[in-house]
């Protein structure tokens, strides 16, 4: 097996020839290796090649503020944090809970963490005070490093065992200032070996259908198994880097953190609030960013503006989190004659599908199998179909990408057992390989004995010029068992009345075939959302078969048979 450096080199040289890269990627051997001290400190931060090359870019949209780390200083900066905590008591297999924005501590803390083999667990900003307090508990934190916003939330936290730090310089009664560890020695010793095995990062899933599962990853789960999703992204050595994604989700990880520093690129993030696709064309542009990624809904607010007029450095696009519709990808084409690049991974592995570099994009589809996974696509009955459940074939070489499983409270390990794992989510794969999503399993659902895809009519609804966000539900039918709903946010500018209803549904009837059609919808102020952002549809079939109208608001209903007759 190769080294993590004969690795990426292979998978660097092999960027745009996908054959060869499948066919002769080998995962790194799972030997003990400390990707924070054997990769970044060794290589990166100590070689001249790339000790002071820019590693952490900042820019505050709103202040013009920015933060520039090279290298070398993240490297010594995070020695000295790393001696603090350990100070503080902190040590290997401990729990740290990480509740920061985009500031440069939240790396430096990363970094220092796993230096010491301490377990860390990446929190968004926007948690209430009770989900902190579930993650303390069911995370078993011993210490809370967060900023000055979340101090009035941790007020109710157990206080007995758990160390409180933040990262202002005048820290409330019982916290210590974060500022205090940049007096510590520069110089760092590890207490020993990392084993490829030990805990690294427990991340909380988004929980789109139930409470969110706690998901263990190891030193060589992300750290390694991101080199798939470095390939995916089509990172290069010295690239300036932009990710848009928000601090406590896996996405962050992927994409902010290990991807573009296994290429020994620059991150530069941008922080703005509320968000202004403008004011982001103008920092990718006066920046020379070169590598792009971001969701679906920023991609669909950057398209209103002219892209055309901007002089960009960008060789990589890519999306994630949702499939991107045609109308995105061909506007971004037309404008800057690139093609956005869709992967698929979850918080469970890194980059499993995806569109790489240099192959040929088929519309709507989300790629092909990435070096290092097996992709299989099973029935109920774990047998292989053209359409089916996406699973992962653990059998021989386990991708080293794939977390180590859910843990309970006890810390005892499920899910990524067994002969294969299975992702919970639908595609279905054409003869040339590329597989095309579906759905969530637990969405897809039977009308009229006709498999609905939420996803796919819901593609075809954004295209309307009124609708600004809609979901897709089955609905209980007398004659189909359910037929298709749609629940819709309009633009500001639509009026939620019978006219806009049928327009709508003679956009929606033109595009889709009749088995497919819109049967109902709804106009609604608001969509139930996890707090990533990701629509509940669980709520909102709730409210149609359980009539748990408390679940979502409620508004304006339309059937097909009253407004188009």
């Amino acid at each position: 097996m190769p080294t993590f450096q004969e690795a990426r080199q292979f998978l660097l040289a092999n960027r745009t020839d996908y054959a060869t890269a499948i066919a002769g990627f080998r995962w790194p051997d799972p030997v003990p290796f400390n990707w924070a001290i054997d990769w970044f400190d060794t290589e990166l931060a100590s070689i001249p090649v790339s000790r002071d090359r820019c590693a952490l870019w900042i820019v505050d949209v709103a202040s013009g503020h920015e933060t520039r780390l090279t290298f070398a200083e993240l490297g010594r900066r995070s020695n000295q944090v790393a001696n603090w905590l350990r100070a503080q008591g902190l040590g290997r297999g401990d729990h740290l809970l990480l509740v920061l924005n985009n500031v440069a501590p939240l790396w430096e803390v990363m970094l220092a963490a796993m230096k010491l083999g301490v377990v860390v667990i990446p929190a968004t900003t926007l948690l209430t005070a009770e989900e902190l307090a579930d993650r303390v508990e069911r995370g078993r934190a011993l210490m809370i490093v967060a900023d000055q916003e979340q101090i009035a939330k941790c007020a109710g936290l157990e206080r007995d065992g758990l160390t409180f730090v933040t990262t202002s310089d005048s820290p409330a009664p019982g916290w210590r200032s974060l500022s205090e560890a940049y007096a510590a020695s520069s110089e760092f010793v590890a207490d020993g070996p990392t084993r490829a095995e030990d805990p690294l990062l427990l991340y909380f899933t988004s929980g789109t259908t139930a409470k969110p599962k706690l998901v263990r990853h190891s030193h060589r789960s992300y750290p390694i198994g991101s080199l798939s999703t470095m390939y995916w992204l089509g990172l290069q050595p010295g690239d300036v880097h932009v990710n848009i994604s928000s601090p406590g989700w896996a996405k962050h990880a992927w994409s902010t953190f290990f991807a573009p520093w296994n290429a020994g690129a620059t991150v530069l993030m941008v922080n703005q609030a509320p968000f202004n696709a403008k004011a982001l064309l103008g920092v990718l542009e006066r920046c020379r960013v070169t590598t792009f990624c971001a969701p679906p809904t920023v991609w669909r607010l950057l398209i209103q503006e002219n892209l055309a007029a901007c002089k960009l450095a960008l060789r990589e696009v890519c999306g994630a989190g949702e499939p991107l519709n045609p109308e995105v990808i061909n506007k971004v084409q037309d404008a800057w004659g690139l093609t956005i690049r869709d992967g698929y991974g979850q918080t469970e592995t890194t980059a499993q599908v995806a569109n790489s570099p240099g192959q040929p994009v088929k519309p709507g589809a989300m790629g092909r199998p990435m070096p290092g996974y097996r992709v299989l696509l099973l029935d109920a009955d774990g047998t292989e179909r053209g359409e089916g459940e996406i699973c992962l074939d653990l059998k021989g070489e386990k991708p080293a990408g794939l977390m180590q499983g859910y843990a309970d409270a006890s810390g005892k390990l499920s899910g990524a057992d067994g002969e294969v794992y299975r992702t919970g989510d639908v595609a279905s794969v054409d003869g040339d390989g590329y597989l095309t999503f579906v759905g969530r399993a637990d969405d897809v659902f039977k009308s009229s004995d006709y498999r609905i895809s939420p996803f796919e009519l819901e593609s075809v609804l954004i295209e309307h010029e009124a609708v600004a966000e809609a979901a897709i539900v089955p609905s209980p039918d007398e004659i189909r068992l359910s037929v298709p709903k749609a629940y819709i946010l309009l633009v500001a500018s639509a009026e939620p009345s019978r006219e806009t209803a049928r327009a709508i549904l003679e956009y929606t009837n033109k595009r889709l075939a009749p088995f497919k059609r819109i049967r109902r919808l709804e106009f609604v102020q608001e969509l139930p959302k996890t707090i990533s952002g990701k629509i509940r549809r669980t709520q909102l079939r709730r409210v149609e078969y359980e009539g748990a109208a408390a679940e979502v608001t409620r508004g304006v209903e339309f059937h097909e048979k009253d407004v188009l007759g």
